[in-house]
């Protein structure tokens, strides 16, 4: 007994030892994934595959029938324009000739006759018309021999044109004969020889080949299949650079040359072909080659950029909690994708705010903000969101759609309040993923944007700001979705920022959007194809597509000073799929500078601790551990309806 009590006194000791220091042990210490922000070239291209071709190639045939008699050029065989190169058989066509010529002289033996019958008869209708005058003979022996003079004369004629016949014959018998001879159409290199000596020709409907010119191999092309979604940014005089297999260190350069419109259709991919020129002075493409083709379609040199990685990193609230750090506020508004953001406001009856405002400007709800990580309800989500930013309203050649102004989409899908809803209004969605709206403007970005749209109203043209006034009176478009920073956007609405056809608000620091370029750029397509000027002046329709124009992006890259992380907004510029250009402001100059490590990743070693015995849903430890409220990436926010028909 004393065995067994002092054995349970023991294990409860032990028990309690490792409960101690189970309970003590620290968490584990972050671990942050860093990357530098460099200095370099930052290259938007467009890959493709082609084959190369010679420039001009000349295929030479005959245009007569026969035998093969002697080929005089051979592959790789450089010929001058009208020496000979092969020659038919021209005995066929020698007996021809004979032919023809014994034709054309009994034709002229016929018309010899006919004239001599001709003067016969002439004679005898001079006598007939003298005897007639006397009265010594009837009247049908003179019109006898007035029929005779009539009939010679029409066979005479017919003679005459036989004559010519027999010889059109004769003179084509000779050409053909003159047709064995192969001659080279141009100066060039043989390509390609179809046929060989002591092979029969036949040319009936179509000329046969018997070789293949190339004009000159010094300037080759490459006929490249873009894709359908690529082709948009194809324009003649882009830089190219390709390779080729049996050189795979060389790198070859061109330029766009021509975008043909014709598409082609290969395994349900629509695909347009695009020439490009390329010199080939040492001649080592040859044709038939197949390039691979890197098309470059921006271009920035000696310029910071970031890795994508960074820019695609999003902390979670368990690595603000990991950190000791508290959430920043923009966070706070907009923390995750959805799950936890409060949405934009509702709009009114009939309202004529912006982009999802209620029928005056929404002013900033006072309701309580939702603390990160929960959801908030419909009575107590705010009413921030993109419906508060102001908009311009683009012309009917720019038709603008921003992703800063507007978060998700027209109607947006969060969650509904709880309790009745009250008439002419929309529900308060969760805040989607969007960017800052006016609200969080500084007040020199404010200015900078009230001067920007000043400076567009001066540059419409009367038809545009006539347009754009017929807009606001008849309403406008549409509400945006949710917001990233917790801006929600509007849903529905006939607000004046999108106008009846579908445009959209300008960023709110004033560069535009990719989306925004894009349609501007089809929008100055437009008035370039109707200006009849510039259509007298074109020769082709490259000239008439407009240049492309590189967008701004924003985003947001993160440091890790101090053990804690620190969030800073940047504008962006093109990107390689690796790498993306980071325009240097002097905000960014202040913060960012060659060499700053950006953070990339943060694992907090939670994660270690609490996958063990987690499966997912459905038992299947395949799908690995649940996530909670807190993953990245919530559920889809919703803003705020968008307001009723403008006033």
């Amino acid at each position: 007994m004393k065995k067994l009590i002092l054995t349970i006194i023991v294990l409860a000791c032990l028990g309690g030892v490792v409960a101690a220091y189970y309970m003590t042990r620290a968490a584990p210490e972050p671990t942050v994934a860093t990357l530098q922000l460099t200095r370099g070239d930052v290259i938007d291209s467009v890959g493709a595959t082609g084959t190369l071709e010679a420039v001009e190639t000349v295929d030479v045939g005959t245009q007569v029938s026969g035998t093969v008699q002697d080929l005089y050029a051979d592959f790789n065989d450089i010929v001058r324009k009208g020496q000979v190169i092969a020659r038919l058989d021209p005995s066929l066509l020698q007996t021809n000739i004979e032919q023809q010529r014994a034709n054309v002289t009994r034709a002229e033996a016929d018309l010899e006759r006919l004239r001599v019958s001709l003067a016969d008869a002439k004679r005898k209708f001079e006598q007939a018309r003298q005897m007639w005058d006397k009265q010594l003979i009837p009247r049908d022996q003179y019109d006898t021999a007035e029929l005779n003079v009539k009939t010679q004369e029409a066979q005479l004629r017919s003679s005459e044109a036989g004559l010519v016949q027999s010889k059109s014959q004769l003179n084509t018998a000779e050409v053909n004969l003159g047709h064995t001879v192969i001659r080279a159409p141009i100066d060039g290199i043989v390509i390609s020889r179809s046929v060989d000596q002591g092979q029969t020709v036949a040319a009936s409907m179509n000329a046969p080949t018997l070789y293949v010119l190339a004009a000159d191999l010094s300037k080759m092309q490459v006929v490249a299949n873009i894709d359908e979604s690529e082709i948009g940014k194809m324009r003649t005089g882009q830089p190219v650079t390709f390779r080729v297999d049996a050189y795979p260190t060389d790198t070859f350069h061109g330029t766009v040359a021509q975008v043909r419109l014709q598409p082609a259709t290969v395994q349900n991919v629509v695909t347009y072909s695009t020439v490009i020129s390329a010199p080939n002075p040492e001649f080592k493409l040859k044709p038939g080659m197949t390039a691979n083709v890197t098309i470059e379609i921006a271009r920035r040199d000696n310029v910071l950029r970031a890795p994508n990685a960074a820019l695609r990193f999003r902390p979670t609230n368990d690595i603000f909690a990991a950190l000791k750090q508290e959430v920043p506020q923009e966070m706070q508004r907009g923390f995750g994708r959805g799950g936890q953001n409060a949405g934009g406001a509702g709009g009114g009856d009939r309202g004529a705010g912006f982009n999802g405002a209620s029928g005056q400007q929404a002013q900033p709800s006072t309701l309580p903000q939702a603390a990160p990580g929960t959801q908030a309800s419909g009575a107590q989500r705010p009413a921030t969101g993109a419906g508060t930013a102001p908009s311009t309203p683009a012309s009917s050649g720019e038709r603008r759609r921003d992703p800063a102004a507007q978060g998700g989409g027209d109607r947006a899908q969060g969650e509904r309040p709880q309790g009745d809803r009250q008439q002419g209004e929309r529900a308060q969605g969760q805040g989607g993923e969007g960017r800052r709206g006016f609200g969080d403007m500084t007040p020199e970005q404010r200015e900078a944007f009230r001067k920007q749209r000043e400076e567009r109203m001066k540059n419409m043209t009367p038809e545009e700001r006539e347009a754009m006034q017929a807009r606001m009176r008849n309403g406008g478009g549409r509400g945006g979705g949710g917001g990233r920073d917790g801006m929600g956007g509007g849903g529905r609405g006939n607000a004046p920022s999108g106008g009846q056809g579908g445009e959209r608000a300008a960023t709110a620091d004033g560069a535009s959007s990719r989306q925004a370029e894009t349609r501007q750029g089809a929008g100055a397509t437009a008035k370039a194809a109707d200006s009849p000027m510039i259509a007298a002046r074109a020769t082709t329709i490259d000239a008439l597509f407009a240049p492309i124009t590189i967008p701004e992006g924003r985003g947001r890259v993160w440091l890790y000073i101090n053990k804690q992380l620190k969030l800073v907004n940047v504008r962006t510029g093109i990107s390689d799929g690796t790498w993306t250009e980071i325009i240097e402001t002097p905000e960014v100059a202040q913060q960012l500078k060659e060499g700053t490590e950006l953070v990339t990743n943060v694992t907090t070693g939670l994660e270690q601790q609490n996958r063990p015995g987690q499966q997912g849903a459905a038992g299947n430890p395949l799908m690995g551990p649940q996530r909670g409220n807190q993953q990245r990436g919530g559920g889809p926010g919703g803003g705020g309806g968008g307001g009723g028909r403008g006033r």
